[in-house]
């Protein structure tokens, strides 16, 4: 490891921490950019949401082939070539939508296209990730870096409402997507140069780290070719951590996608504010995500992996489905942001457990594993993008945005189900 006491895993992935944290300031910066292009470019809330949506039907398609996509061609070359896809998706948002089409249809249509392909080339960063956790990380310490990722992730998103709100209203919309374009490309030059698929092809890796690493991973899944990641898709526990993770992302994407609506125009905020107390959620998101990781490992170890991922995962969806409630019916709309706020961090308390587990139960399998979890909590970005202006209309934000707190505690009930001690073994292909 040289000079550096750093190891060299954590060294490798701060990267992926950059990679999530670009991710979703792209992602979270798209909601804030959605109230001026909707002004500008004449759509409406339903067809906004529509819009929001689009992003997961790319998302959720490409979970499972961008998993196998890791699995079959190694994940550093899988994250360049969504890379590549991610610089162009930004390059279109910037150019096209209002310039190239003449029909509010037209535009809408064209909108959720591009949203579409930015999905697919976000779709394999968790998935590949995961994988690289597997790898690079001594068994059972694969909560924390997981949960370190969505640190990452909360942080990204914390960044974007703020730095934005500022860039749009000076610059335009068009303006926030062309700022990812030159990052884009530095960052994932930097990714190709510095990332390895494996510890041991790292030029900098000691033996003694890889030692540690590699140790204990004989009772774990073994890899039996390629082809067998097919034996996943009748897996009872990936199902049902596919079925759990749905719910825990109904409320994630809840957040994600009309968090800074709701406090623009439902508790009155201004454009500035908003995006000051939007980045709220996120902020206490990344403490909690870390410490709800590192519970995990921790119980993990003390208690075998099937109460050390259960007991964060339970508890965090149980805390998110009271403090949505108690924020959604607050009385005061800086009340309302505080609670909102600690739903939030909740939901990333629980975040590390779940790619812990699937980590536990794929070993050498986690990029597919890891996918179809994903698809299962990418069904409800879909979902929530266009149903929650549809109720809206009917029974209004609050009562709409509530449908969360039923959703949760059905996924913590479910975690009383999922067996981490029983992991996928393959047969030969």
């Amino acid at each position: 490891m040289g000079t550096s006491t750093i190891p060299v895993r954590w060294r490798f992935f701060s990267v992926i921490f950059i990679l999530s944290f670009l991710s979703y300031m792209l992602r979270q910066h798209f909601p804030v950019a959605g109230e001026f292009m909707m002004k500008e470019l004449a759509i409406s809330e339903l067809q906004m949401g529509w819009v929001y949506g689009a992003f997961f039907w790319g998302y959720l398609v490409f979970q499972i082939p961008g998993g196998i996509l890791g699995k079959r061609f190694g994940p550093r070359l899988t994250l360049l070539v969504a890379g590549a896809i991610w610089v162009l998706a930004c390059l279109l948002f910037a150019l096209l939508p209002g310039s190239f089409e003449s029909s509010v249809l037209g535009t809408v249509g064209l909108l959720i296209a591009i949203r579409v392909v930015m999905g697919a080339a976000h779709a394999p960063i968790y998935p590949v990730q995961a994988a690289l956790v597997e790898r690079w990380f001594p068994v059972g310490q694969w909560a924390l870096p997981n949960a370190v990722s969505s640190t990452g992730l909360s942080l990204g998103a914390a960044a974007a409402a703020p730095i934005f709100s500022i860039v749009i209203l000076n610059y335009g919309w068009r303006a926030s997507f062309l700022v990812f374009v030159p990052l884009g490309l530095l960052f994932f030059s930097i990714w190709w140069w510095y990332a390895r698929d494996n510890p041991r092809e790292h030029p900098a890796m000691s033996e003694a780290e890889l030692e540690r690493i590699e140790a204990n991973r004989s009772g774990l899944t073994q890899d039996a070719g390629y082809g067998a990641w097919r034996q996943l898709l009748g897996h009872r526990e990936t199902l049902l951590l596919a079925s759990a993770y749905f719910t825990h992302n109904f409320v994630f994407y809840s957040f994600a996608t009309w968090f800074f609506h709701y406090l623009v125009n439902v508790l009155g905020f201004g454009i500035i504010e908003s995006g000051m107390l939007a980045a709220a959620p996120w902020v206490l998101g990344a403490v909690a995500a870390t410490v709800g990781g590192w519970v995990c490992d921790t119980l993990c170890d003390r208690l075998g992996p099937k109460l050390g991922c259960r007991i964060p995962a339970m508890s965090g969806l149980i805390g998110t489905g009271i403090f949505l409630y108690l924020g959604l019916y607050a009385s005061s709309p800086y009340v309302a942001v505080a609670l909102l706020s600690l739903c939030y961090a909740f939901t990333q308390f629980a975040e590390g457990s779940f790619w812990s587990a699937q980590i536990h139960l794929a070993g050498p399998y986690t990029a597919p594993a890891c996918g179809l979890m994903n698809t299962g909590g990418s069904i409800s970005g879909i979902i929530v993008g266009p149903l929650m202006p549809f109720l809206a209309l009917k029974v209004g934000w609050v009562v709409a945005l509530s449908t969360g707190t039923l959703v949760a505690f059905i996924g913590a009930a479910l975690w009383m189900f999922i067996r981490v001690d029983k992991p996928f073994q393959p047969g030969t292909n």
